[in-house]
């Protein structure tokens, strides 16, 4: 990688390339917390990946 600050180039990772988003079924069990965690990875994929929500079966 070349320094950026001395006129190289920067190689910038937003995830998009190796995160999915993560999809819970109505009988799993979670904590309140891990519901929140869940949500915000998602929302965040949506806003830098373009995500879109499932299509409900």
């Amino acid at each position: 990688m070349s320094n950026p600050v001395a006129g190289g180039s920067a190689i910038v990772d937003n995830g998009c390339n190796w995160t999915r988003p993560i999809f819970i079924d109505k009988t799993d069990k979670l904590s309140q917390g891990t519901v929140d965690q869940i949500l915000a990875h998602n929302m965040t994929g949506q806003r830098l990946c373009g995500w879109q929500p499932s299509k409900k079966n």
